[in-house]
């Protein structure tokens, strides 16, 4: 287990090394323009409340169990829920985003291609409540416990079925479908703006050697390739 959390470790770095610029800058922007993913609320807050204003308790531990799968401790991060990622997901979906605001609406509902996008009448917040609840029904028939009381390899191997399309969750949504929203919203969790309730004290971006929003820090692409950036990252709320 220690060496697969260091590959996960290795592929989260490697897969925002190109576009963290656009992840930590224009955060607000890309959510307006995005209809799914990009999954940030318009409105976000400084202070943010302790409890899930979305999530169920039982919804709840399976984001849990989830992102601290995903993101385990080392000596990189702190853990998924250390970092505020269950926040994020969870203000995101009680926001505009997650109700679907941007989305289109009125069908026909077809199975569409890959390269078609998201394709399905639920909005996302309607497609996690679904999709939880068919996962934990899918592994106390699979495993005879629910996703948050299972093993470590158990739940990589269920959420390896989800992403594989080799676990079809019954009278639920497809679980492809939902493992690329569900993981895309754990990427944004750690590392979006921490003023959208991830990325807690801004450990993604310090992991990533990221410098925050400021416009100015382009000037230092050239001047720092490839040595590390000295300067603290800057957040938006750094900044007001």
């Amino acid at each position: 287990m220690e060496n697969e959390g260091r590959e996960r470790r290795i592929f989260l770095k490697g897969v925002v090394a190109g576009g963290t610029v656009a992840v930590g800058s224009v955060m607000p922007q890309a959510v307006q323009a995005q209809p799914v993913g990009a999954a940030a609320s318009t409105t976000p807050a400084t202070n943010l409340p302790a409890g899930y204003t979305f999530l169920t308790p039982d919804e709840g531990v399976f984001i849990e169990a989830v992102v601290d799968h995903m993101i385990p401790a080392d000596q990189f991060t702190p853990k998924g829920t250390d970092l505020g990622v269950h926040i994020y997901i969870d203000r995101a979906l009680s926001s505009g985003w997650g109700k679907g605001e941007r989305l289109y609406r009125q069908g026909p509902w077809k199975q569409g291609s890959a390269n078609q996008g998201y394709q399905l009448p639920l909005t996302p917040s309607e497609l996690y409540r679904n999709a939880i609840a068919s996962c934990n029904e899918q592994c106390v028939k699979q495993y005879g416990k629910t996703f948050d009381k299972m093993a470590a390899e158990q739940r990589e191997t269920f959420l390896l079925g989800l992403q594989g399309g080799k676990v079809t969750l019954e009278n639920g949504p497809p679980g492809r479908t939902f493992f690329a929203m569900l993981y895309q919203n754990v990427m944004e969790g750690m590392f979006a703006d921490p003023m959208y309730g991830g990325n807690k004290d801004k450990a993604g971006w310090k992991m990533i050697g990221f410098g925050g929003v400021v416009a100015v820090h382009q000037q230092n692409v050239v001047k720092y390739l490839g040595k590390k950036f000295p300067v603290n990252p800057l957040g938006i709320a750094d900044m007001s």
